[in-house]
């Protein structure tokens, strides 16, 4: 007999004749059940759940302590992974608190599957350790069973790229011991029986997959944290979070507040889920995440399913978990249903499945294990799952609060990714930062501007949902909530056919097209909600062009744009910097606290610098004016009665480093101003070997070597208006950044590019400036430069004032480091093939993997690929004679390419041309 829902198949059929009434994006009305019978049976394939051992009571399980060192919120995955690291880590004063039974919410309903391998290292990394965790650490401790089962993951693929894909996957798989095989169709289907592979290119098999249960892993994790000394504290919702300020007018958290008592503490833990958002409010802190429907139906027994690997039909959207003699299957729409109204009594409930949105689904499961078609549904599972703008976790403390801190926002992964993030999060309380490289989670990727802005949130996290399974190239970019953050030059650069891309909310320049315009047009959800899609959307063209893992269409107009900078001169927009004034009583021991360079050079210099964390982690990289004393001459120079300094950072990363920079002077205790000026001013780069003869006609100053030397800096005017000239280069040429009060920004574009028609200058975007610096050997701040890498090991030491005797933050560790050793360094490879790296790939080192490719371009004047990485000596110091002495290889999607190694720069290691000499 089939199950209460009916015949998978009979039930597709039927939602996809009734087809789907319109519905905007912003309002869902009450789901729509077509099966056989409404749905009577909604239990979660778990052989027992924690709402089976008793609702909610009339108060909390034990009694509130009056303090706690840290207080957790929430009982779901990674509430329970926390508080289980925090008191692993020593800090045992810890309570968590849930409002109602462990697991409630999301968790206790969540498939609960593992996959190790993930489009990034540091995922890896993180899946590695739950599963650790999960299958050996909490069993070993406690002696309780969680519920791992490791019965291995296929994933299909059914065109070459999705199979390129995952053949990347098992390239950076080998570098971490993680198993894996790309099967022929045959071969899966030998592995699988009940699969159709008729419409297969290939798959990737991951033995050491598996399964997790939600109510076992949290229980075990809760008791071993209980153990140690932690308290967990059930049936107690929180009802305000009391924030106050300090004696210099810092936020900061005090006391939790509940209806049965108040705990006093400095440390908050928002691990809320769904409810994430009001709890944020409740301390003034903005969650940018938003709630969906996402379900999954468990289906009857279905013979010869038994023992098989969890599976993901990405290009079906589709996901198969083997549940005992039963399949779950769930996925990813292109019309999910938002809940709007978010109630604190959802607790163990489950929403009515609206089989509109979810057909799709069935349908991309029968085609890939027909036996579906007739096999019946046992229950259905539709709960409420957070999501994000860009499918990532928010995490870290909160840039409005001092000691709130984030770990929510999982995208449906919060049990995978739970024991990895746990742990950071656990560090990151105790230490002040995590171990690992987080920034792809930090709340402090987004923009303040953005995490209040609801149409951002919506429109991203609906595309980053809909795209969850799409294949992951690496150029690609949102269409969702463009044009948020657009620079004075916007219009004048989109005529002249500048294709865009996204950072931080701004429009900077990617490349520029010779086809003509291709504005970013407003989000149409895909033609989701039967909205209008957009017609004649080139820009969404042009993208399409980039999903390719070989050298884009286009390759031929980013070598123009290079060898036109090298050999002539180019233009640059990077208007997006982020550009901030540093001033106060205490700037100049601020100054020397903060940067690992000298800064503190006459008026007039400008450095290249880094700023580190206690690890000696690289935190950021930029360069720092020092201004003369004066009158304040906004946006070019605040007023200064003493030490003034100003910074420009890279845009992608100016909320990051502007709450790193302040956090670091709260915790000293300087007496400092910080100011952001990031809007008011535009800021062009001039550069290339004819960039003098350009600007010469311009400024109203001499650009001589003598007058106007490289790393210097002047307020000088620029065809009438006063702009802020500095003689720098990030692509190794002869050139001048002019950054230019933003009512001047078109006058002085205009005028630069009168005097450099004759010259044969032209526009050009990021996608060059990416070859070019890295052809030069300069870094990408968290490519080949992330808070996980010294300034040693990524071959910037000399940014470091190690000859002074002045301190620094993070210097103790470079100290230690030097003297011990280094245990690995950045390595810059090339090969002879003309093909493109992306990053990922592996690097063997006499055919022992060492490490992988962090970032990767194509260098069109040395006209080689060239890739950066950190390799490592398995057996000690990895010093220059380790990589001159060894033979390199690199594999890229299963095949291995002979790699030459360098310890220097490929592209005019003399620096000759940034000082104006060409031989």
């Amino acid at each position: 007999m089939p199950g209460v829902m009916g015949f998978l198949g009979c039930v597709a059929r039927r939602a996809g004749l009734r087809g789907s009434p319109g519905v905007s994006p912003l309002v869902r009305t009450s789901a729509r059940c077509y099966s056989s019978e409404p749905t009577k049976e909604r239990n979660v394939p778990y052989e027992k759940t924690l709402k089976q051992q008793g609702g909610a009571s009339a108060g909390p399980t034990k009694p509130l302590p009056r303090s706690a060192d840290a207080v957790v919120i929430g009982g779901g995955s990674l509430g329970c992974q926390t508080i289980y690291h925090l008191a692993k880590m020593g800090m045992t004063n810890v309570v968590l608190l849930e409002r109602d039974r462990l697991t409630a919410g999301t968790t206790w309903h969540t498939a609960g599957l593992l996959w190790q391998l993930r489009p990034s290292d540091v995922e890896v990394e993180l899946l590695a350790h739950t599963r650790n965790v999960i299958s050996k650490d909490l069993e070993e401790e406690t002696g309780l069973h969680t519920g791992w089962i490791q019965n291995g993951g296929l994933f299909i693929a059914s065109n070459k790229q999705r199979l390129d894909e995952y053949k990347r996957l098992m390239s950076l798989g080998k570098v971490y011991g993680i198993e894996s095989y790309v099967l022929s169709p045959a071969e899966t289907k030998d592995l699988y029986p009940l699969m159709n592979v008729d419409d297969l290119y290939g798959t990737l098999y991951v033995p050491k997959d598996g399964t997790m249960d939600p109510a076992g892993t949290c229980t075990t994790l809760t008791r071993a944290a209980s153990a140690r000394g932690a308290t967990v504290i059930e049936n107690c919702p929180v009802t305000g979070i009391t924030v106050r300020e300090d004696e210099t007018g810092v936020r900061r958290v005090r006391a939790v507040e509940t209806e049965h008592g108040t705990i006093e503490t400095s440390c908050v833990v928002n691990c809320a889920g769904v409810w994430a958002t009001k709890l944020g409010d409740m301390a003034g802190v903005k969650v940018p995440l938003i709630a969906m429907h996402h379900a999954y139906v468990v289906t009857e027994r279905i013979e010869g399913i038994q023992n098989m690997p969890n599976v993901r039909d990405h290009d079906a959207s589709v996901y198969l978990r083997l549940q005992g003699d039963a399949l779950s299957v769930g996925g990813y729409e292109q019309n999910p249903i938002f809940w709007d109204k978010v109630s604190d009594k959802f607790a163990f409930s489950l929403f009515d499945l609206d089989w509109d949105v979810f057909s799709a689904n069935i349908e991309g499961a029968m085609n890939r294990v027909p036996a579906l078609e007739q096999t019946g549904i046992k229950s259905t599972v539709c709960g409420p799952e957070s999501f994000t703008a860009d499918h990532k976790p928010l995490m870290g403390e909160a840039p409005e609060v001092r000691g709130f801190f984030l770990g929510c926002g999982f995208n449906s992964a919060g049990m995978m990714l739970g024991g990895g993030c746990g742990r950071e999060l656990a560090h990151w309380i105790i230490h002040g930062r995590p171990e690992k490289d987080m920034y792809g989670y930090d709340i402090r990727r987004f923009h303040n501007s953005l995490t209040g802005n609801n149409q951002w949130i919506r429109e991203r996290s609906h595309e980053s949902y809909a795209k969850n399974y799409s294949v992951v190239f690496p150029f690609d970019e949102p269409l969702a909530s463009r044009n948020m953050r657009k620079d004075p030059f916007h219009q004048v650069l989109t005529e002249q056919g500048c294709v865009y891309q996204e950072r931080h909310g701004w429009e900077r320049p990617g490349w520029f097209s010779k086809d003509g315009p291709a504005p970013v047009l407003s989000y149409d959800y895909y033609g989701a909600y039967d909205g209008p899609k957009n017609t004649d959307d080139k820009y969404r063209a042009l993208l399409g062009k980039e999903y390719t893992f070989d050298f884009p269409s286009h390759h031929h107009v980013l070598k123009d744009e290079c060898m036109t900078c090298r050999q002539g001169v180019a233009v640059f927009n990077m208007s997006y910097f982020g550009k901030f004034y540093l001033s106060g009583a205490d700037a100049k021991q601020a100054a020397d606290w903060l940067f690992t360079a000298d800064v503190n050079k006459k008026p007039g210099s400008t450095v290249y610098t880094c700023m580190l964390n206690k690890s000696g982690g690289t935190e950021a990289d930029m360069t720092v004016s020092r201004l003369e004393r004066g009158a304040a001459n906004l946006p070019l120079a605040p007023e200064s009665n003493g030490d003034t300094y100003y910074l420009a950072i890279g845009g992608g990363v100016a909320e990051h480093n502007w709450n790193h920079i302040r956090t670091v002077l709260q915790d000293q205790g300087f007496t400092c101003t910080l100011v952001d000026h990031s809007e008011d001013m535009g800021m062009l780069s001039i550069q290339g070997p004819k960039s003098r003869e350009v600007l010469q006609e311009v400024l109203d100053t001499d650009l001589s070597n003598q007058a106007f030397p490289f790393s210097t800096h002047k307020v000088v005017n620029a065809a009438g208006h006063q702009v802020r000239a500095m003689r720098l280069s990030f692509v190794g040429e002869l050139g001048w950044e002019l950054h230019i009060p933003r009512d001047s920004c078109l006058p002085v574009y205009n005028a630069v590019m009168a005097a450099g028609a004759k010259h044969g200058i032209i526009n050009s975007g990021y996608r060059a400036i990416d070859s070019l610096s890295i052809e030069k050997g300069y870094r990408h701040w968290h490519a080949d430069l992330r808070p996980d890498d010294t300034p040693l090991e990524a071959g910037l030491a000399f940014t470091c004032k190690m000859k002074s005797s002045i301190p620094f933050l993070g210097r103790d560790r470079l100290e230690l480091q030097k003297k011990e050793g280094l245990k690995r360094r950045i390595v810059c490879f090339t090969i002879d093939e003309k093909i493109p790296l992306f990053g990922l790939e592996a690097v063997y080192r006499n055919g022992v993997p060492v490490g992988h490719i962090r970032r990767s371009d194509y260098g069109f004047f040395v006209d080689k690929t060239i890739a950066y990485g950190y390799i490592r000596n398995p057996d000690g110091v990895a010093n220059p004679d380790f990589v001159r002495s060894g033979d390199f290889t690199l594999e890229r999607m299963g095949v291995t390419y002979q790699a030459k190694a360098h310890l220097k720069s490929l592209f005019d290691p003399e620096n000759k041309r940034v000082k104006g000499i060409y031989d």
